[in-house]
């Protein structure tokens, strides 16, 4: 089965970012610290001795704080017993949701470009990827398109916003258009909202679950790791009906067992962060995302401001040299202390699809961004 896919190209270019000592602009975590209150709570749980497994499906504090949040923000009502499970970060959710919901020969219709992880979770579940394409610059879908991917063997859509790799945010009438169909078809939507409070320019999170008849059909997946800039903590949350929820569990149980059990009461708290918190958070990522676009603009990429999440797809059509595929130019672009992105090819099931593109991603300081705008200058200018 392993034979079917591929390991990590973003986790790759990380590694090799670090063999050429490059500024890494590949893989999607921050270079800058967790909240120091998040922190701090991890610290007084520790010394507090909790240090051994927590429920199962995750503590009771941050389930209720999940609970909480989920029905306030995502606008869908949730009930800490019956709705929430813990897993080890938002990966294993979505791993855990589609073994626990999808048979083999079942069919799961993903949006390209995708995140990398979606088309080995099929393959693991034993189910068949269909692919509906999200077209640029807006990446935007076409709803005959959508409609036709549907059929007597669809199971389950994944539906991930705001959108890793392209920072598009599903707008309320493409989410009816996909609740119209799940709901004609019986389909199961299993979203990933990792980046969900990361947005831009007014941009509003939608969750799917939200709408008329989407509550008993929807997985709801979020987690810490964007948000609080703890992608190593690994702690992630599915939403669920009650009768899914019992099934990701068992799933749950035999892949990890439980999350960490002191990180998951510093989540708890971190889930209690007020208005500020956010407010400083999009302010601090906007900047960030306006230094690295004025810099990816002036050497030759093509590129639109994301909307949401923190990654910008780039067409690289105009530095191509002849002959040169995504994965020579990300390498080129690396090489000896340079920038490392992430081929574009890899978000794509036909790699040729993604030969022209590449992936930023500037959850980072400024003074690395900065950094890497200089770099750009120099190689490309």
């Amino acid at each position: 089965m392993a034979a079917r896919f591929t390991e990590s190209v973003i986790r790759e270019m990380t590694r090799v970012s670090t063999r050429e000592n490059g500024i890494n602009l590949a893989q999607g975590f921050p270079d800058f610290e967790a909240p120091e209150a998040m922190k701090a709570a991890a610290k007084r749980a520790i010394d507090a001795g909790v240090n051994q497994y927590a429920i199962t499906w995750g503590a009771q504090s941050l389930r209720e704080a999940v609970a909480k949040r989920t029905t306030a923000y995502n606008r869908i009502e949730t009930d800490a017993e019956r709705n929430v499970t813990v897993c080890c970060g938002a990966t294993e959710c979505m791993i855990a949701a589609l073994m626990a919901l999808v048979d083999p020969g079942d069919e799961v219709i993903v949006f390209e470009p995708f995140y990398e992880n979606y088309g080995p979770d099929c393959i693991l579940s034993g189910a068949t990827p269909r692919f509906v394409r999200l077209h640029a610059p807006d990446w935007t879908f076409d709803e005959d398109e959508l409609a036709r991917a549907f059929g007597p063997k669809t199971k389950a859509i994944i539906v991930n916003t705001p959108h890793n790799p392209t920072g598009k945010v599903f707008g309320r009438d493409e989410l009816e258009a996909i609740a119209r169909l799940c709901t004609l078809h019986d389909v199961i939507a299993i979203t990933d909202e990792i980046y969900e409070y990361i947005l831009y320019d007014g941009a509003e999170h939608v969750s799917l679950g939200s709408l008329d008849g989407m509550a008993e059909r929807t997985v709801t997946i979020s987690g810490l790791s964007k948000t609080w800039s703890a992608t190593g903590w690994r702690i992630g949350w599915c939403v669920a009906p009650e009768g899914m929820s019992h099934s990701i569990r068992k799933v749950h149980d035999f892949l990890t067992v439980g999350a960490p059990a002191p990180l998951q009461e510093a989540a708890a708290e971190a889930l209690t962060f007020g208005d500020n918190y956010f407010e400083t958070m999009r302010r601090e990522y906007t900047e960030r995302r306006d230094i690295l676009y004025a810099a990816l603009r002036e050497t030759g990429f093509g590129v639109r401001p994301p909307r949401g999440a923190y990654y910008m797809m780039t067409d690289v059509t105009e530095l191509l040299r002849p002959g040169e595929s995504d994965v020579d130019f990300a390498h080129r672009l690396l090489r000896g202390g340079g920038v490392a992105t992430v081929p574009g090819s890899s978000f794509y099931v036909d790699p040729t699809s993604g030969a022209k593109e590449v992936r930023f991603c500037f959850a980072k300081r400024v003074e690395t961004l900065e950094r890497a705008a200089l770099a750009l200058r120099e190689r490309l200018a």
